[in-house]
């Protein structure tokens, strides 16, 4: 079945007369049927929606009303391809929703979010529509009839009868009006949070205007908060809670207060006021729990885990547990480490509080291996990162990129590639979108305006786009960027190769349209490469001289990786179990959500809490995300890219088999079980082993 995108979902008014003239509406007569992004307009959002809807419902219609049996193809492949024009809009306004909103984006949001998500239910709980599938799925049960499906095939059967279960299919009529409700109420929420949160980031500025509270900050932050100045109309320096900005204040300002002042911005910004977002987390949590009720399960996380490689909640806290008790003593050691090196450093006794935690584990990890950030950027000059990580990619894959100037973008700052494979054969196409502006949302994500499938049988190629929000050029220096933006930019390429090296029938199977705790793997698995000289050498030279990154600083960089990887460990262990805790709850939510984070997260704080800050009422990737009990994947992801990477360190890094073996597992998507898809690959399931030993936790 067509994927029903939770996240941002939409239905309009048709105005005919713009019905012909609407890009939205064409069949993009475009190179590679790419998005016409100059042509469109915010206004053509709502009639292209409406149109989609309607073409939408004609083609269901057509498919309940087919007087043929309910077979394989007339069923379950129509209703595949059933949608097409509604996932076009749709891509291009939720992704650009999130890299290129506005407040009249926001509001069309607002104005559609219920009647799209009443058009999906309509789908779902449509019962002559839902008879059909039922009865192609019990055909198939009977007789090793499935043998004569093929694997992918046969997975797209299961996944459509149990998505059609999963929204309610089989429920009584009055449990259906009830998940009808629930569900729009959810969607309300959900993207209620998420505006929020982008809005408050927006609304602050921390407005500086003499010199000396400056110190410590290095040029280039300085440069940008100037910039940010100037945009604004504004005498002196601005820093806010976007990236970089905020995290290089956190870091290098040797202003306690302002630091303080900062970090309380960050984490109360929907606590209370215009942009409060604890009434909507509250709706969010009961809501789901209220949903899962519904359909037989206890609590969120099992409703949602079943469909996970966890399976239940007791395999995602036997490692969250597994992980805290082996890193639980390396962080109190960072700890006591950055403690004592503060009471030297400041000739007092002081607590380390968590808006001195980046600024003195800079310090200690400067004078411990004489490296930091600032010395490495001129070697990570973002034109020479690119070329290193699509060469990446070529050495691996035999991946080839050109940029096409004449492929439409949404902005300015945006490139797009063609990808060819090694063949010469066009793969993908790739957009970039690389520094922060306003409405752009914080972070970096990999999405697609167009999945891979076979249609009609032809091929039809991804178009994957990649978000970010790394360092700015300056008026004096490139964008030089961090180690850790660099890991970042490698990070979502993963996720772009799974989509890009795709190689599926169905888009609802194709790439990244795996188990929540496997998507990560192939996003994390690259992040290894930044400390093997074999690749540095391939991209990491001084943006001046040309001189390659020496290889004293290449080892540094590895003993930087893991300086502080207890306390780093237990941070993310502190998201993964409020995560839980929210959603493994089995009565409705009527207490105050600062103790119930703070018991959620006890047992991973190393550093004493601020008064007043909180995770919960800004945690997107649950609140307004695709993470709800599922924030544990990433250290479950971990545990697997440690483990298949420390197969390339046996073999080589660049292993021309094991690289072939790996883009098969990538090619797959969804189409297989993904723990028999890391097995083929890695030849045995994973443990936690090679994750300690990557973090020196154990030798």
């Amino acid at each position: 079945m067509k994927r029903i995108h939770s996240s941002i979902v939409f239905i309009l008014f048709l105005v005919p007369m713009m019905q012909a003239k609407n890009p939205l509406l064409s069949n993009y007569n475009t190179l590679h049927g790419t998005i016409p992004f100059n042509e469109i307009r915010v206004n053509q959002y709502e009639p292209a929606f409406e149109e989609a809807m309607r073409l939408h419902d004609r083609e269901i219609r057509k498919i309940i009303a087919n007087k043929d049996h309910p077979a394989f193809s007339n069923t379950i492949e129509a209703l595949e391809y059933a949608g097409e024009r509604l996932d076009k809009v749709r891509s291009v306004f939720s992704n650009l929703s999130g890299a290129e909103s506005s407040d009249e984006m926001m509001a069309i949001a607002q104005r559609l979010q219920p009647k799209l998500t009443k058009h999906s239910n309509n789908i779902t709980l449509n019962e002559a529509l839902f008879q059909r599938v039922k009865t192609v799925y019990h055909a198939y049960q009977k007789d090793n009839a499935l043998n004569s499906l093929t694997k992918e095939q046969q997975r797209l059967l299961q996944k459509t009868y149990e998505d059609f279960m999963d929204r309610g299919a089989g429920l009584s009529a009055e449990d259906k009006e009830k998940y009808r409700t629930l569900s729009s109420q959810l969607s309300m929420y959900t993207l209620q949070f998420g505006q929020n949160a982008l809005k408050a980031t927006n609304a602050y500025i921390l407005l500086l205007k003499e010199e000396k509270e400056l110190a410590g900050l290095p040029q280039d932050a300085v440069d940008a908060a100037a910039r940010k100045a100037k945009e604004k109309g504004k005498e002196g320096w601005i820093f806010d809670l976007s990236e970089p900005s905020y995290g290089a204040f956190m870091k290098y300002s040797s202003n306690r207060d302002l630091r303080k002042e900062l970090y309380l911005a960050y984490h109360t910004r929907c606590i209370g006021g215009e942009f409060d977002n604890l009434e909507n987390m509250i709706g969010i949590i009961n809501t789901r729990l209220a949903i899962a009720n519904l359909m037989g399960y206890s609590s969120y996380a099992d409703y949602v885990l079943r469909k996970r490689m966890a399976a239940h909640s007791q395999n995602v806290y036997a490692l969250l547990d597994e992980l805290l008790t082996g890193f639980g003593p390396a962080a109190r050691e960072d700890y006591s480490q950055i403690q004592g090196f503060a009471i030297g450093k400041e000739g007092k006794n002081i607590e380390v509080m968590p808006y001195d935690w980046s600024y003195y584990s800079e310090q200690l990890q400067k004078a411990q291996l004489d490296i930091n950030d600032e010395m490495i950027r001129p070697y990570f000059e973002l034109e020479h990162v690119k070329k290193g990580v699509f060469g990446l990619a070529t050495t691996l894959y035999g991946l080839t990129f050109k940029k096409n100037p004449n492929i439409q973008v949404y902005h300015k700052e945006v490139e797009a590639f063609e990808v060819y494979d090694r063949d010469g054969k066009y793969l993908a196409v790739l957009y970039t979108d690389f520094f922060p502006r306003k409405g752009k949302r914080a972070g970096a994500w990999m999405t697609e305006f167009q999945a891979q499938e076979v249609r009609n049988g032809k091929p039809v190629r991804p178009h994957i786009s990649l978000v970010m929000n790394f360092t700015q050029p300056t008026d004096t220096q490139p964008a030089l960027l961090t180690f850790y933006e660099v890991s970042t930019f490698l990070h979502e390429f993963g996720h772009a190769l799974h989509g890009m090296l795709a190689n599926t029938t169905y888009p609802s199977l194709s790439g990244t349209s795996v188990y929540r705790d496997f998507v990560e793997l192939p996003s994390q698995l690259m992040e290894n490469f930044l400390l093997e000289k074999e690749y540095l050498d391939s991209f990491a030279v001084h943006y001046q001289t040309g001189e390659k990154i020496p290889q004293e600083w290449v080892q540094k960089l590895i003993h930087a990786a893991n300086f502080n990887a207890g306390y780093a460990c237990l941070r993310q262990l502190s998201f993964g179990l409020l995560d839980m805790a929210y959603h493994t709850i089995t009565e409705p939510f009527t207490g105050e959500i600062t103790p119930f984070e703070h018991k959620a997260i006890r047992s991973t704080v190393v550093v004493p809490l601020v008064e007043g800050a909180l995770i919960s009422p800004t945690f997107n990737h649950i609140f307004s995300g695709g993470y709800a009990a599922g924030y544990y994947s990433y250290k479950w992801a971990e545990v697997l890219d440690a483990d298949a990477f420390a197969l390339l360190k046996e073999k080589g890094i660049f292993n021309p088999e094991i690289a072939q073996a790996f883009r098969e597992l990538l090619s797959k998507g969804g189409t297989e079980n993904p723990m028999d898809l890391y097995v083929k690959f890695r030849g045995k399931k994973p443990t936690t082993e090679a994750l300690m030993q990557r973090s020196g936790i154990v030798k």
